[in-house]
């Protein structure tokens, strides 16, 4: 496989404008540099196509040669097993339409669609919607896992609000997916999608904009109890212990968000900030990039906060920044918590995203600086922080949410698809119906090996 002999091969079968190309072409750096560097599919040729239609051509052109193709965005999937990857990388970048339908209850996203543009574009016409929370990552890849963000308590996940998804098959067969068409298809979209089709455009529903109120607290160490026991009911110079950094953003006026933060105002802070701001201001929609870099990451999802074991994280992370000081600067424990009516309004049992009743999303995140060493002793940290958050509730069982999954042993595919038999059960028989070859198989694949 060359890019020439691609380029030959299948160039004439694309839109004007698509781009192929090898790893000697300027572009090609860009094209699958990845915001995780420790993830290395080898993109062997990269076709960026141009229009939504080439898709099925390249998918075609891939299983007439034998050719294995992944597609990519941003490049924010950070699983061990996108690293099992060599063929043909579909760059989709070019493929950034947003638009409002007419009835304006809706708007069209293509596959190459990014967060932070999607929210600057319909704030602009007058409309949010629900998206992740980073605005440097693909729409898509999140969606298809799910989709945790800032609107969640009013609308749901990501998923929860796509009406229509236009997809192209493992053997090059372009469908449409809703409600009434391939229904069966629609529920693993929706939390397992990675694992099913490309997804080249979504319908997704949209809202009247509105203004929210954000504001910021950071503690020292001294408040953690009193912070997190808040937080179960509803930083400084020169220092060398973490802080606690903490920030609420609430949809709607200042008023109403204040009467909900009372305790957190009574907890003494030596910083606090507050601001009324646009949505893509609060969501830092201009923040479009996400400069790459090798990372040791771990998460969990919980139902609740053990006060007790967020101790120890801490105690832990103070200790590990004074044993490696090159990890402190970009070492966090993240907690990231959303408001849950709007996910848990949806039945658990009517798509494959198995988490609904969880509460919060704990993520660890270190970068390890190229020649430090610190590869295994990051990685470690990050199992243990995992093993802790675990542990802190003990009559429960793990679970992962799948954008964030790492590809590690510690992760069962239970964890991350259900522990009900059914799930998977289901998953891998719609699998055996839609990708009986298996060529949808590198991000948390549900049945392993190629057919």
């Amino acid at each position: 496989m060359t890019a020439s002999t691609v380029k030959t091969e299948l160039g004439q079968q694309l839109s004007n404008g698509s781009l192929i190309f090898g790893p000697d072409n300027a572009l090609y750096p860009n094209a699958t540099g990845r915001w995780n560097t420790r993830i290395t599919p080898n993109a062997r040729v990269v076709v960026q196509p141009a229009a939504e239609s080439d898709l099925a051509q390249i998918v075609k052109y891939c299983n007439d040669n034998s050719f294995e193709f992944l597609v990519k965005n941003r490049g924010h999937g950070t699983t061990d097993s996108l690293s099992t990857f060599s063929g043909i990388e579909i760059h989709v970048e070019m493929l950034t339409g947003v638009t409002i339908q007419p009835v304006k209850k809706t708007a069209t996203l293509q596959a190459g669609a990014v967060i932070g543009d999607v929210v600057n574009k319909l704030w602009d016409q007058g409309f949010v919607a629900a998206t992740g929370s980073a605005a440097c990552v693909g729409l898509m890849g999140a969606a298809l896992g799910g989709g945790h963000g800032r609107y969640e308590g009013l609308y749901g996940l990501v998923q929860d609000n796509l009406v229509h998804y236009n997809v192209v098959l493992a053997n090059g067969t372009e469908i449409g997916v809703n409600e009434t068409s391939h229904p069966d298809l629609l529920y693993a979209l929706k939390g397992a999608g990675h694992n099913f089709a490309i997804v080249t455009s979504v319908v997704e529903k949209i809202y009247p904009r509105e203004n929210w109120h954000q504001k910021t607290y950071t503690w020292t160490q001294d408040k953690l109890e009193t912070v997190f026991e808040a937080s179960a009911k509803h930083v400084p110079q020169n220092t060398t212990e973490a802080v606690l950094a903490w920030g609420f953003e609430y949809a709607g006026p200042a008023a109403d968000a204040e009467k909900l933060l009372g305790p957190f105002n009574a907890i003494k802070a030596f910083q606090v900030g507050s601001s009324e701001a646009s949505y893509p201001i609060i969501s830092g929609a201009d923040n479009t990039e996400c400069p790459g870099a090798k990372r040791a990451i771990s998460s969990v999802m919980t139902l609740e906060y053990n006060v007790t074991t967020e101790r120890t994280l801490y105690n832990l992370f103070n200790k590990k920044i004074a044993e490696y000081p090159e990890l402190a600067l970009s070492a966090y424990l993240w907690h990231e918590g959303y408001s849950t009516a709007g996910v848990q309004a949806i039945p658990s049992d009517s798509t494959a995203y198995p988490h609904r009743e969880e509460n919060h999303l704990l993520v660890f995140f270190s970068e390890i600086l190229e020649g430090s060493g610190l590869s295994d002793a990051a990685e470690a940290w990050a199992e243990e922080n995992r093993r802790l958050w675990n542990a802190g509730q003990p009559h429960r069982q793990p679970q992962t949410y799948v954008n964030y999954a790492q590809g590690k042993d510690y992760e069962t595919l239970q964890s991350i698809y259900g522990y009900e038999p059914w799930r998977l059960d289901k998953l891998r028989s719609l699998k055996a119906k839609y990708d009986p070859q298996n060529s949808f198989r590198y991000f948390e694949p549900i049945v392993s090996g190629s057919a």
